[in-house]
C-alpha cells in the first residue's frame, strides 16, 4: 500500500454520506439565530413571552372594545365575579375586568418608561466610563457608588413626596438611580471589548467617542444590554406597585394595579376579588418578564445554562 492510499484512507469518511455531511458542514449559523435557538427551547421563556402577548393585546383592546369604560359606575356595587362583569365590580359599581386592562396599560407604559429612561442614562454612562478609563473612570463610578449607598426605595418615596403622586413623577422618581446597574453592565462589557483589534483600529482612524460608542461598543454590548432591561421592567412594575399600594403611586381614579390592589385590600374580607385579580397579573406579569429575562440571558451565554 502507497503512502497515497494511506492518507487517502485515513480522511474517508466511513459509514455517512459523504454529500449530506459537506453540506451540513457548509451552512453557518448567524450569531443571533442561534441565540433564538437556544431561547425557543427553554419552556419558561416560551412561557412567559405567551403571558406578555396575551398582556399586552388584552391591555389594548379591551378598554377600546369593552362596552364599559373604566371609570363607568354601573350601580352594581362589591358584585362578584359572574357572566355580565367577568372579574366583579368595586365599591363605586365599576368594571374590575375593564380596570384591569385599563391598569396594565398604565403599569406596563411605567415599567417600559422607565426601563427605556435606564438603557439611555446607563448605556451612556458606562460607555464613556468604560471607553475614558482611569481618573475619569473613577470619578463616574464613584458617583455611582455614592448614589447607590441611598436604599433605593427611600430615594423613589422621598421623590414622589416632593413632586406629588403622578405618572410622570412615577417614572422619574424610578429612574433617579436605577440606571446604575445598566451602567456598571454596560461599562464591563465596554472594558472587555475596548483593547479589541478593531476599536483600536478605528480610533487611530480618528473615529470620536460618540462614534465608537454607537458603532462598535454598544452593538457588542447588545445581549446583556438586553437582558438587563428585560428584567429592569418588571422591577420597575413591581415598585410602582408597592408604591400605589401605599398611596404614593398613581393617584385615583386612574386605574393601576397597584392602586386597585390598595383599594381591593380594604374590601378583602366581604370583596377578595377585588384584590385577587390586580395580585394575580401583578404576579403573573412580573414573572413573564423574568423568565424572558432569563432565557434570553441563558441563550446569549450557554456556559450558564442548566
Amino acid at each position: 500500500m502507497t503512502q497515497q492510499q494511506i492518507e487517502k484512507d485515513k480522511f474517508k469518511i466511513v459509514g455517512g454520506n459523504h454529500e449530506a455531511t459537506e453540506k451540513l458542514a457548509d451552512k453557518s449559523v448567524s450569531f443571533w439565530k442561534e441565540v433564538f435557538l437556544r431561547f425557543s427551547h427553554n419552556k419558561m421563556a416560551i412561557i412567559g413571552i405567551i403571558i406578555l402577548i396575551i398582556v399586552i393585546l388584552m391591555a389594548t383592546f379591551v378598554p377600546i372594545f369593552s362596552q364599559y369604560k373604566a371609570s363607568d359606575q354601573l350601580g352594581v356595587y362589591n358584585a362578584p365575579p359572574s357572566a355580565q362583569f367577568w372579574f366583579g365590580t368595586d365599591d363605586l359599581g365599576r368594571d374590575i375586568f375593564v380596570r384591569i386592562w385599563e391598569g396594565a396599560r398604565i403599569s406596563l407604559f411605567i415599567g417600559i418608561a422607565a426601563a427605556i429612561i435606564d438603557l439611555i442614562i446607563g448605556v451612556i454612562w458606562g460607555s464613556i466610563s468604560g471607553l475614558a478609563g482611569g481618573r475619569v473612570d473613577n470619578i463616574m463610578m464613584r458617583i455611582a457608588d455614592v448614589l447607590t449607598a441611598v436604599p433605593y426605595l427611600l430615594v423613589v418615596i422621598v421623590l414622589l413626596v416632593v413632586m406629588q403622586p403622578g405618572l410622570i413623577p412615577m417614572i422619574i422618581a424610578l429612574s433617579i438611580t436605577g440606571w446604575i446597574n445598566m451602567a456598571r453592565i454596560v461599562r464591563g462589557e465596554v472594558l472587555s471589548i475596548k483593547n479589541q483589534e478593531y476599536v483600536l483600529a478605528a480610533r487611530t482612524l480618528g473615529a470620536s467617542t460618540g462614534h465608537l460608542i454607537i458603532k462598535h461598543l454598544v452593538p457588542n454590548a447588545l445581549g446583556a444590554i438586553l437582558v438587563t432591561m428585560t428584567l429592569t421592567i418588571p422591577s420597575a412594575i413591581f415598585t410602582e406597585s408597592f408604591l400605589s399600594y401605599l398611596g404614593l403611586g398613581v393617584p385615583a381614579p386612574t386605574a393601576s394595579w397597584g392602586t386597585m390592589a390598595s383599594e381591593g385590600n380594604k374590601a378583602i374580607a366581604n370583596a377578595p376579588w377585588r384584590l385577587i385579580f390586580p395580585a394575580v397579573f401583578i404576579s403573573l406579569t412580573i414573572f413573564a418578564f423574568n423568565a424572558v429575562g432569563d432565557g434570553l440571558r441563558d441563550a446569549l451565554d450557554p456556559k450558564l445554562r442548566k
